[in-house]
């Protein structure tokens, strides 16, 4: 059995996004590619889950977007880190 990664940040956590976050096809109210979050926005983690195939942690990470409501994305951890 496979001992499953622990994630790095928790619930609650304030983070900013390291990259664009485009759709992946999980926003069908928008197009395939379009760009939900832009490289440098904040947010706050909402969940911690688990990818179990990729053995990593996958965060809900909720970016308030200017002028828009918010989106709540499923990031993993090389595409976000905590506000210092």
């Amino acid at each position: 059995m496979m001992d499953i990664r622990e994630p790095k940040y928790q619930w609650g956590q304030p983070v900013i996004s390291l990259v664009d976050l485009f759709n992946d096809g999980s926003y069908p109210d928008c197009e395939p590619d379009t760009l939900l979050v832009a490289q440098g926005a904040s947010g706050e983690i909402v969940q911690v889950g688990h990818h179990v195939d990729a053995n990593i942690p996958v965060y809900l990470v909720e970016f308030g977007i200017p002028g828009q409501a918010s989106r709540v994305i499923g990031c993993v951890e090389d595409e976000i880190q905590p506000v210092s």
